[in-house]
């Protein structure tokens, strides 16, 4: 069962002006199980995206750096999005490039633009090949039903072993126009993203520069998607796409300087980590949902260096999911982070307001019953601060349980 995370309410899901969903069954994986969504955009949307750090990256995150190196040298802009579960499209070779490719085409011949102005997902199972054949039988469905799906359906559609649909709406004002925000994401396993999810969507009808669009992307993944782990894998297709449809009529933002338009940033930042946190929450076969942050570092990436160390110890993960308080593994793991001239002495550790370490020692006080019931409870905050200077961040991550294994070793029967 996910960790304190409720459903998403078709209700409370806000639909975005200028685009249009549809979320049908091809048949990949299960007869009858919705696999295949196609988001079509209004003319003059703007996106921007990141991909996966992984070198052996799938095919459609191959074909969607080629469209998208390609658009940004005409005046064309990205008009649809097709994505499937089921499989993965990673580990095929050419044969896999071919069907990434011939989806792109076949969806631009369904809706009249070019293959350029079509981005490809998938995810599922790694090194099966892609059943085209059944995604070409099912794309002149999802065309006629376009305008027809809604943001929970295509919620439902992108998973794999989520135990739940990931959605997250938020509106506010932009220069008196009302603003929706509507995001949704998948993942559950194989989360270490470095640079987004699985794959995530986060859609807006605000009026934003497209030369603000790919520095947009990747700032929203890292502050959101970039500070979550379950078990340190980097995914072959993790994508993140942000889409704006300029239908909100606002003045267009071409910086993110002025208040209201830094309003704006937030708010997407803020659905995107709701995405993040609900991956975590809804991880397979997580039990506790954990905040490592870590303080007084010397920079940020020394305290994100230190922050993942701990969130992807199986040693400190396992006793978590225990409630165990073997709280050396936590030190051992900040011992480990690799940072140069760490002094042991400055270390302070907290399990949520219990002081545990002080000067690098047990804190006198500390009473193991303390750590305890911190370690039962569903949602824990580790602290740990450095003493090296006035930097803090914080990553996301969960425990690891016995339905973790099984869960990856029957991925695939």
């Amino acid at each position: 069962m996910p960790v304190n995370l409720p459903l998403p309410q078709p209700q409370d899901l806000r639909p975005i002006a200028g685009l249009e969903l549809a979320v049908v069954s091809a048949g990949i994986k299960k007869v009858g199980k919705r696999d295949l969504t196609l988001m079509r955009l209004a003319p003059g949307s703007v996106v921007g995206a990141v991909f996966t750090q992984n070198r052996f990256c799938a095919a459609p995150v191959q074909v969607c750096r080629e469209h998208l190196s390609a658009l940004s040298m005409s005046q064309q802009g990205v008009r649809a999005l097709v994505i499937n579960t089921g499989n993965a499209n990673a580990g095929t070779g050419e044969s896999g490039l071919a069907h990434a490719q011939a989806t792109c085409t076949q969806v631009a011949q369904l809706l009249g633009f070019e293959s350029e102005q079509v981005l490809p997902f998938s995810t599922g199972v790694i090194m099966e090949p892609l059943p085209f054949e059944k995604i070409q039988a099912a794309l002149p469905q999802a065309v006629s039903a376009l305008g027809q799906g809604s943001w929970l359906d295509a919620a439902n559609g992108i998973m794999t072993t989520d135990t739940q649909p990931k959605a997250y709406s938020h509106e506010l004002w932009v220069h008196g126009h009302k603003v929706s925000i509507t995001g949704i994401a998948k993942g559950a396993g194989m989360i270490r993203p470095n640079m987004a999810t699985m794959l995530g969507y986060l859609a807006t009808d605000a009026c934003i520069d497209q030369a603000l669009m790919a520095e947009l992307a990747q700032e929203i993944a890292q502050r959101s998607f970039n500070r979550i782990t379950v078990d340190g894998d980097t995914s072959t297709n993790d994508s993140f796409v942000v889409m704006a449809t300029h239908q909100a009529q606002h003045p267009v933002i071409k910086n993110w300087l002025e208040p209201q338009a830094k309003a704006l940033f937030d708010a997407l930042c803020m659905v995107a980590t709701q995405l993040a946190q609900a991956i975590i929450r809804d991880a397979e076969g997580a039990t506790k949902f954990i905040t490592v942050r870590v303080e007084e570092g010397a920079s940020e990436a020394e305290c994100l260096q230190v922050a993942y160390a701990i969130a992807h110890s199986p040693l400190v993960k396992t006793a978590f999911f225990a409630s165990d308080p073997n709280l050396g593994r936590i030190l051992a793991a900040v011992g480990y982070a690799g940072i140069a001239q760490l002094e042991q002495s400055h270390i302070e550790l907290y399990l949520d307001d219990v002081h545990v370490v002080t000067r690098g020692g047990r804190h006198p006080q500390y009473q193991e019953a303390q750590g305890q019931a911190v370690m039962a409870q569903s949602e824990i905050v580790v602290r740990v601060l450095l003493g090296r200077g006035a930097h803090a961040q914080s990553v996301w991550t969960c425990d690891l349980s016995h339905d973790y294994v099984s869960i990856n070793a029957d991925y695939r029967s």
